[in-house]
């Protein structure tokens, strides 16, 4: 059995049916138990991101939202997508939304519950995330579960959404822009051949990553808040114009969406033949799984940002960052899927993959220059790559120094294993770059959605007691 098989195997018994139940339950009960905050406060959650906040932490809250998108707002958006598509057919999309809607309470509740059980050191230094929150939420005798959720973080870091799959996409819309046909062959392994637009972006990418990360949080905050709102703006009017000028074809596409959600057969090649049932079900896992790739929601990832926030209201820095929530799927992934999927099947069956499927998705709806669409695209997952890679470096840097117990040696040691692992992945294969985030991705989300579950009654009460005590703001 080859190496991808035994991959596949292991992502089919972790994102089984116990997995996918846990993840809606978190989002169920606690959507119930804030008495749907995502829809009730959803204009004063928008009116908060840009409030001064007084209190400890490191970062505005701004920053610190700007600083979990960098994160989010990824190759998840573009490439996760685009193979979320491929895998499950358009019907992953809508349980990429669904799941989306129920986890933006989970957002709130995971990043309300961070700040709330946060440690603040005496030189101001501050350090949270759900492994405290298992910790002390939960009680000293749960915290072998906090070890495994840093444990997975730093895996999910090092191995999955940080480095392989964001720099293994940077340098596939690279090269789609610069070389699609490989023309310019650098060297071979394996029989796989790299183009010298693949060797010189990943190198790029990995010295730009090793100037910023030595720098710490505040210089990664720092580039996170200059490049992701300047980003997500040009790809939501790349994502706007496509819309605009296909207006008459969306609810077509909805239609493909909802039908391929309930089992409907959609055309697609990856599906064909497959029962009822199988379409389901792969629409599910594949909707699920990439939809939590790309905003990250139970995963408690945006909780470690969270919690280095300057502020003394849980609460509120919980409803800035639901917020991302829905700026990253139910925004901008949507604008990926709906262009795809009215691309229509000459695209979904060309054979394409990740990057290079948006990128002829985005060219044959919008019509026109097909170089400068592919150069756009490049340079929208470039940055929201590059910031990813950023964000997740931080991630996982706390939580290994809840795991060492605060030895800054041993997280800067590891800084330079993590610069290696963004040197390697432009050279690993796509399929089992995404295949492995997608398994340490839900090892992550697990013990997360537990405590979130367990917790969820303090959820409730914190929440009631803010809004009685605030109102209004």
């Amino acid at each position: 059995m080859s190496f991808e098989a035994i991959l596949n195997k292991i992502d089919d018994v972790v994102w089984g049916l116990p997995t996918i139940i846990l993840i809606f339950v978190t989002g169920l009960l606690l959507t119930i138990r804030t008495r749907g905050i995502q829809f009730t406060k959803f204009g004063r959650a928008f009116k908060t991101i840009f409030r001064e906040n007084e209190g400890h932490g490191e970062l505005s809250g701004f920053g610190a939202l700007c600083t979990a998108l960098s994160a989010t707002i990824g190759t998840g958006n573009i490439v996760g997508v685009a193979t979320a598509i491929l895998a499950g057919g358009p019907g992953a999309l809508f349980w990429m939304w669904f799941m989306a809607i129920l986890g933006t309470a989970t957002k709130y509740s995971e990043c309300m519950l961070s700040i709330k059980y946060r440690e603040v050191k005496k030189d101001g230094h501050v350090l949270g995330g759900p492994f405290y929150v298992i910790e002390k939420g939960m009680g000293r005798n749960w915290k072998w579960l906090a070890v495994l959720f840093a444990v997975f973080g730093t895996m999910v870091g090092l191995f999955g959404i940080g480095t392989f799959t964001q720099v293994n996409g940077i340098c596939g819309a690279v090269q789609n822009a610069f070389d699609p046909d490989k023309a310019a062959v650098a060297f071979s392994i394996g029989g796989n051949s790299y183009s010298w637009a693949t060797v010189i972006g990943g190198a790029v990418i990995t010295i730009s990553v090793a100037l910023v990360v030595i720098g710490g949080l505040k210089r990664i905050a720092m580039v996170a808040e200059k490049i992701v709102p300047a980003m997500a703006i040009i790809y939501v009017f790349l994502g706007l114009s496509v819309l605009i000028m296909n207006a008459t074809k969306i609810p077509g596409a909805f239609a493909l969406i909802f039908n391929g959600a309930f089992g409907a057969d959609t055309g697609m090649q990856a599906l064909a033949g497959a029962t009822a049932g199988t379409i389901i079900r792969m629409a599910m896992q594949k909707g699920i799984a990439r939809g939590i790739f790309s905003n990250e929601a139970g995963l408690g990832s945006a909780p470690i940002a969270a919690s280095a926030v300057q502020t003394n209201e849980p609460v509120e820095q919980g409803m800035v960052n639901m917020t991302g929530t829905i700026i990253d799927t139910l925004i901008i992934c949507t604008m990926t899927g709906l262009s795809i999927v009215i691309a229509g099947g000459d695209v979904w069956n060309s054979g394409l993959s990740g990057a290079a499927l948006t990128s002829a998705a985005f060219s044959k709806v919008l019509g026109g220059d097909q170089h400068s669409v592919q150069f756009l695209l490049m340079l929208c997952l470039v940055f929201f790559a590059f910031t990813t890679i950023l964000g997740w470096d931080y991630y996982s840097e706390k939580c290994l120094e809840y795991l060492s117990k605060g030895n800054m040696a041993v997280v800067k040691v590891y800084r330079w294993i993590y610069i290696l692992a963004v040197a390697i992945g432009p050279y690993m294969t796509i399929s089992a770059v995404w295949t492995i985030a997608d398994i340490t991705n839900a090892l992550m989300a697990i013990p997360n959605c537990i405590s979130l579950i367990v917790l969820s009654g303090i959820v409730a009460k914190e929440t009631k007691t803010y809004f009685d005590r605030k109102p209004a703001l």
